[in-house]
């Protein structure tokens, strides 16, 4: 595993646009330390968003995975890019006649989606961790490292996003056409909850149908975390109204993102060993 590993980052790194969005992302997370800086002064109004509670453990758990999970997209162009280099420059061909084996050829791509994912929810708990101990109002142990399944969901929702980015790389072999396919897929899975609702059954059960398309169960698994935030329920009560929303992270939504990305890899070996290369 370490072998088919090293092959892969040596081709990313040999790759200057590939190591440019591979630091560009990484960067990214870190920079999340920045909005501690954010500063309003405007007469008596003093605003400092540090102040509002967003690095208060163990809330910040919440609110740094959600937001970063939106910077996916970096390196999502690395995995896509990536399968089609393998076309483009015949490298895959060459892999195969050195000895690689297709099922290691597709085992490598996804140690690759692995490591990333886990190099990044690696990088978000400890500026996460800087942060909060800098930040926060709460620093006892038990409520420091309470709600740590936020960064096991984030992990697995890269590894999810990261493995059908892998699957649409292999079935399309152009970077910009399987991105024009993500998006699209995304447009699909609207259209289709809007059509399930409007016309075949309820909106609650088209909701739960949603709930099992592949980038919806992946979004589903870290809601988004504003409206836990005082100042918003604040002004929500002002307005007579209260958010009741499910926070948590469910084993059955885990369980949904773990079936896809079995899929993903099961069907990217597949086409790949039917695939005259």
């Amino acid at each position: 595993m370490t072998r088919l590993l090293q092959i892969e980052f040596i081709k990313l790194w040999n790759n200057r646009i590939s190591k440019i969005l591979i630091v560009s992302y990484f960067l990214l997370l870190t920079s999340i330390a920045l909005v501690a800086a954010i500063k309003f002064d405007i007469g008596p109004i003093n605003f400092h968003l540090a102040d509002q509670g967003i690095f208060n453990f163990p809330y910040i758990w919440h609110f740094n995975t959600y937001v970063t999970a939106l910077f996916k997209l970096f390196l999502a162009i690395v995995i896509v890019s990536m399968m089609a280099n393998e076309y483009s420059n015949k490298t895959i061909k060459q892999n195969l006649i050195d000895g690689l084996s297709k099922k290691e050829f597709i085992l490598s791509k996804f140690l690759t989606v692995v490591s990333f994912s886990l190099i990044s929810t690696l990088f978000v708990f400890i500026v996460s961790l800087v942060l909060g101990l800098a930040y926060s109002d709460f620093n006892e142990i038990s409520i420091i490292f309470s709600d740590l399944e936020f960064l096991l969901a984030f992990f697995i929702k890269l590894v999810g996003f990261f493995s059908f980015c892998l699957f649409l790389g292999i079935l399309v072999k152009r970077s910009a056409f399987a991105l024009g396919f993500l998006i699209l897929w995304m447009i699909i899975e609207q259209m289709l909850f809007g059509l399930l609702g409007w016309k075949f059954v309820s909106w609650d059960t088209a909701k739960m149908i949603k709930s099992l398309f592949p980038l919806q169960s992946m979004s589903n698994l870290i809601e988004e975390p504003f409206s836990r935030l005082n100042a918003v329920q604040s002004v929500a009560a002002q307005m007579g109204e209260k958010f009741n929303f499910d926070y948590q992270v469910h084993w059955y939504e885990i369980a949904v993102v773990l079936t896809w990305i079995g899929l993903f890899i099961y069907l990217s070996y597949a086409i790949l060993k039917k695939r005259d290369l």
